[in-house]
């Protein structure tokens, strides 16, 4: 199944399962007629508010009869969106091979109707049985009034997850992997879930490379070109070859049960010595791999980046000042501390990091030029540089904005936008003067170029340390990072987001050679969820 190939959506057909769990004793032909015409003396009123019980059955059960009988056009009829919904009907007996459906619904909840599909493809002589579950939800026609099913790919199949999104069947379009970590582990999805879209995108790079040979198979070709397809049914198995990635399948473990703990979370973990990444893992609803492709802003984390700023520009030094006010205010507006922060105008910059000031950083803003953070995240830090890790990535972005975004860049806000990766990166760094670009797949395989920069100085990495090995053991992430050996360091950050009842929760930390960061979506303070998901992290390693 090539790339270019035409691609295949839905839609075939056998029989629905009369009688199912709540439509016995209803026809096709009473669900048709609901809403057939005009009532004798004039036009019928148009139905408001949510369906009933009864125009859920009806109507779910007329779209199943229409979509197994394959009858493309008397099923997007149904559906509120009913051109989206006959192309992907009309391809599902074509390129998808998908015959013999039979669809089991479950009970009805309100007005969303569960159900099983069960069905065979069938191509080049080869057959597999396909089967999985979905649901649908009845909704009233914004003009007409009529029950109709709200249209969502999913509808067709679950692993749908954009309106362009398809089913093809055919030569899959990359050979099979068989992935295994730095010391010879497999990795698999199903030992570790947060690696399955990024086993298909390295099987999609790196397949035909690793000396394997393509199978066939059912899958779903996705709207994005970029991704790679997501395998649903194989129908003959093509010979693996195998790919070495630097991931290490022990915390590869540690970095999924984590991540459990809290939702739309993600984690990485970096070599500092290597820039070999570790692991990934991410707790999602979306399944996104926010982990490597996020891009939200990092807040008081970066403060890494903005102190290695100060002492590297000649403003200020680990123990030079920087005053800690209540507020402080840049071109009309106002930052503050968190809550419960004691002002201290004495503050040397180690006490302003370890204690996570705002307002100390902020204050510099009149002493920075507008592109100085902005260089030194890419001259020395690596951010920015267009990454290639050996699968999709998003290399971080500190922009030169002027304005009040300046200050609130000094602080990991405004359009700062980073991921976890990004983060790790940087911790690596600090900790050993030396940007080594992360990468996933070891650069012997394909003599990839990487990207990279200057590093810092011995002077500025001994302040570094100094400011994140007090902020781990007797600052702001002392709490978390606590009984944790050897040689430590560590960075909290929240991050406001428009539209969230709560901060984004993030948390930076290294252990001896292993750094990981952590990101939590409306999770609150760095040490509430980000923290424990790092310092489990790094017990680990």
């Amino acid at each position: 199944m090539r790339k270019g190939a035409k691609a295949a959506i839905i839609g075939s057909v056998l029989a629905v399962v009369v009688g199912g769990a709540g439509y016995g004793g209803y026809s096709v032909l009473s669900a048709l007629s609901a809403d057939s015409g005009p009532a004798v003396g004039g036009p019928a009123p148009v139905r408001t508010g949510p369906p009933s019980s009864g125009e859920v059955e009806d109507t779910t059960r007329a779209f199943f009869a229409a979509w197994t009988k394959g009858d493309a056009a008397g099923a997007a009829a149904l559906t509120n969106n009913a051109e989206r919904a006959a192309a992907l009907f009309t391809a599902y007996a074509g390129e998808a091979h998908i015959t013999g459906v039979r669809i089991t619904p479950g009970p009805a909840t309100g007005a969303t109707v569960p159900y099983s599909v069960r069905a065979t493809v069938s191509y080049g002589g080869r057959s597999a049985p396909l089967a999985y579950r979905t649901r649908l939800t009845v909704v009233r026609g914004v003009t007409t009034g009529k029950a109709l099913v709200d249209w969502q790919p999913a509808v067709v199949h679950p692993a749908l997850k954009s309106m362009d999104d398809t089913l093809v069947t055919g030569a899959s379009a990359a050979a099979p992997i068989e992935a295994v970590d730095r010391h010879g582990t497999v990795l698999t999805k199903e030992q570790y879930p947060s690696l399955g879209p990024i086993l298909d995108e390295l099987r999609d790079k790196y397949g035909d490379r690793a000396g394997g040979s393509a199978g066939v198979e059912l899958a779903v070709r996705h709207a994005d070109a970029s991704t790679a397809d997501t395998p649903v049914v194989t129908l003959a198995e093509g010979r693996a070859g195998k790919l070495r990635t630097t991931l290490d399948a022990g915390l590869q473990a540690a970095a999924e049960r984590a991540v459990q703990s809290y939702a739309e979370s993600s984690v990485v973990a970096v070599k500092p010595s290597s820039g070999d990444v570790l692991a990934v893992a991410n707790h999602r609803t979306d399944g996104f791999n926010a982990a490597f492709l996020g891009r939200v802003a990092p807040g008081s984390t970066l403060k890494i980046l903005s102190a290695a700023t100060l002492i590297d520009n000649g403003i200020t030094s680990a123990d030079g000042p920087a005053p800690c006010p209540d507020e402080a205010v840049w071109q009309s507006q106002t930052f503050h501390n968190l809550k419960g922060l004691r002002p201290d105008e004495g503050a040397t910059l180690s006490d302003s990091f370890a204690r996570s000031c705002n307002t100390a950083f902020v204050k510099f803003a009149d002493e920075v030029r507008v592109d100085s953070l902005t260089n030194e995240a890419a001259n020395r830090f690596g951010i920015g540089l267009d990454w290639k890790t050996g699968i999709p990535s998003f290399d971080g972005s500190v922009p030169a904005a002027g304005g009040p975004d300046t200050a609130a860049a000094m602080i990991g806000q405004g359009q700062v936008q980073m991921n976890p990766l990004n983060l790790a990166s940087i911790t690596a760094t600090a900790m050993t003067g030396s940007f080594r670009q992360p990468v996933v797949v070891p650069r012997a395989l394909d003599d990839r170029p990487l990207a990279r920069a200057r590093g810092l100085s011995s002077g500025t990495v001994q302040q570094l340390r100094g400011m994140m090995r007090r902020t781990a053991t007797s600052g702001t992430g002392a709490g978390v990072m606590s009984g944790l050996s050897g040689s430590i360091g560590a960075k909290t950050g929240s991050a406001e987001v428009d539209g969230q009842a709560r901060s984004d929760s993030w948390f930076t930390g290294y252990r001896d050679d292993v750094a990981a960061a952590a990101m939590a979506q409306d999770a609150g303070h760095g040490v509430d969820a980000a923290g424990p998901i790092v310092a489990s992290v790094l017990r680990a390693g």
